[in-house]
């Protein structure tokens, strides 16, 4: 965090200036939305407004965790994960915010906030919410207590409520340059070469993205992608390639980078070619991919059955894949 109180992500700027500008009016909103794709910092961006929003003068504020700031986010799985996480182990993550989450968050704003007379709820990402959470949450938007506010992360604003999003004001996070992607990395300790160059195209903006895909030392596995994409499998080999080189073990963050990584492809190129039948497939493919990334993590995946499933979908994006006719 910069001296100032901002953050320090160099794409923050226009919404430091329309928070603070909120701030200075006659009347602060109590609903805010921060939009945007994943991995542009606007959960830091929450937490630093939020810290903002409850401190008052002559109330010393903790370095910490702050009591008047409340964060929803994905809890644990079930009852057995929910052991795991109280003892101290690893546990598996739920795929949705859910009601009892947020009923348990509206208890808490029946009594006073802690050390002043703010307080700040922050749910993210709020576009995961259950169908009942978001319609137990609308309750408070409607009839917020005294005080409070609240700050919903987003990556899909268009997957939230209406009655959600018209009682929000709205702050959009701008992707970042490759210039700044590449600071950002350097900053990190990410190496430069050819593996940062492949992070920074495919992270189309998002630092998060290219942090993954940096990691994920994923150059090879981008150049069978295009190559799937552009040329199909005409050696009926490049497919067990993918499978082999993603490896039959791979855990849930590099499957996640992978199909990441081929849905960015999928749509770069399809930004770029000239050839209308060609985009139309490759906009087809990128859709199955969002849909097949969607599925994945709700189904006991073979790791190189899924892989495959990957390379054929990229496959039938590829010219050389259209059937011959004679």
């Amino acid at each position: 965090m910069n001296a100032d109180g901002t953050t320090d992500w160099p794409n923050h700027g226009g919404a430091w200036r329309e928070w603070r500008a909120a701030m200075g009016g006659t009347r602060m909103h109590h609903g805010w939305i921060l939009a945007g794709k994943s991995g542009l910092g606007k959960h830091d961006f929450a937490m630093a407004a939020a810290r903002e929003l409850v401190a008052q003068t002559g109330i010393p504020q903790p370095p910490g965790n702050h009591p008047d700031i409340i964060v929803l986010t994905y809890g644990a799985k079930n009852d057995k994960e929910a052991r795991a996480q109280s003892d101290g182990k690893k546990f598996e993550l739920a795929r949705s915010i859910r009601v009892d989450q947020v009923r348990a968050m509206q208890k808490r704003l029946t009594t006073r906030p802690t050390m002043g007379d703010r307080r700040v709820v922050i749910i993210n990402p709020a576009d995961d919410m259950e169908v009942s959470a978001a319609n137990a949450l609308l309750k408070s938007l409607e009839e917020p207590p005294q005080g409070t506010s609240f700050i919903l992360v987003t990556h899909r604003p268009a997957r939230l409520l209406p009655t959600i999003r018209s009682r929000c004001r709205t702050l959009r996070f701008p992707i970042l340059s490759d210039d700044q992607l590449k600071a950002m990395l350097s900053a990190s300790g990410a190496s430069d070469g050819d593996q940062m160059d492949v992070a920074i195209r495919a992270a189309e903006g998002s630092y998060g993205a290219a942090l993954r895909f940096s990691e994920q030392d994923l150059s090879p596995v981008a150049a069978l992608i295009t190559g799937l994409l552009t040329k199909g499998d005409p050696g009926l080999t490049a497919r067990s390639d993918l499978s082999r080189m993603i490896g039959p073990r791979a855990d849930r963050a590099r499957l996640q980078a992978v199909m990441e990584l081929a849905q960015a492809i999928a749509a770069n190129l399809a930004r770029n070619t000239q050839n209308s039948a060609q985009r139309a497939a490759l906009v087809e493919t990128h859709s199955e991919l969002v849909t097949l990334a969607a599925q994945a993590p709700n189904y006991n995946f073979d790791t190189g059955l899924l892989m495959l499933e990957i390379g054929t979908l990229l496959m039938r994006a590829a010219p050389a894949s259209d059937p011959a006719y004679g």
